[in-house]
């Protein structure tokens, strides 16, 4: 399948996870107990310490449920 812009993104998804990345939240999660969408809002509650990296993490999670897929 030849493509017309040389770029190496599949078709129609512009979304690309990091495969060393691949269910780290997820992990995450399970490590607390929880799921990944009440972890997700435990972590983004005003007040909650959680790294930089947790939180885009989990604002990622609560945004990929709405995902269409």
């Amino acid at each position: 399948m030849a493509r017309s812009n040389g770029s190496s993104k599949s078709k129609g998804s512009g979304i690309h996870i990091n495969p060393g990345h691949k269910g780290e939240f997820t992990r995450k999660a399970k490590a607390h107990g929880e799921s990944v969408q009440e972890y997700a809002n435990e972590v983004l509650k005003p007040g909650r310490k959680a790294s930089a990296a947790t939180e885009k993490l989990a604002n990622f999670a609560r945004n990929a449920k709405k995902f269409k897929h």
